[in-house]
């Protein structure tokens, strides 16, 4: 099991080195932007529809990997007072009550979200129509990276459960 955790680790590991640059990316296209500003008195036309879908991209696909690295919020301020056995099995507790029903509305509702926009071939409004479908199915991969992360945690929970005598 703990093979699998640590595969799931790289994956996501990889993946959020591999998308981490798109903030230069969104950088270079905000510059674009304020450049055609000040030289030719307008912005783009499609720089700010572009910077809005890559950093909602970005914002998403980097979730797991903050997952990952315990970047996200996680009120602890009692859980530490606990010995590593009992943080254990409340994580496990606290992935079963909060993250499932989360990820599975995410996984749901995201694919719908999705299928909606690419089956009517959804764009942007305004000159330049860009398609809407690719951003929205980030909120699936978002939603398959962030199981597959929460995965990971729950089997070092077990680990822990089963590794830790009872005092």
């Amino acid at each position: 099991m703990n093979a699998i955790a640590k595969a799931i680790d790289s994956l996501n590991e990889a993946f959020g080195r591999l998308i981490a640059p798109l903030l230069a990316v969104i950088t270079v296209i905000i510059i674009y932007d304020i450049a055609m500003r000040f030289l030719i008195g307008r912005p783009s036309d499609w720089a700010f529809a572009v910077t809005k879908m890559l950093f909602g991209a970005h914002f998403m696909l980097m979730a797991a990997y903050g997952l990952r690295h315990h970047a996200h919020v996680e009120v602890d301020v009692l859980k530490r007072l606990l010995s590593r056995r009992k943080q254990a099995a409340l994580e496990i507790l606290g992935y079963l009550v909060f993250f499932v029903p989360f990820i599975w509305a995410l996984l749901s509702l995201g694919w719908n979200f999705f299928e909606r926009s690419f089956s009517r071939g959804e764009t942007t409004y305004g000159m330049v129509a860009i398609p809407v479908y690719p951003v929205k199915a980030v909120i699936v991969v978002t939603a398959v990276l962030l199981l597959l992360q929460a995965i990971a945690v729950v089997i070092r929970a077990i680990q822990s459960l089963r590794e830790e005598t009872p005092a």
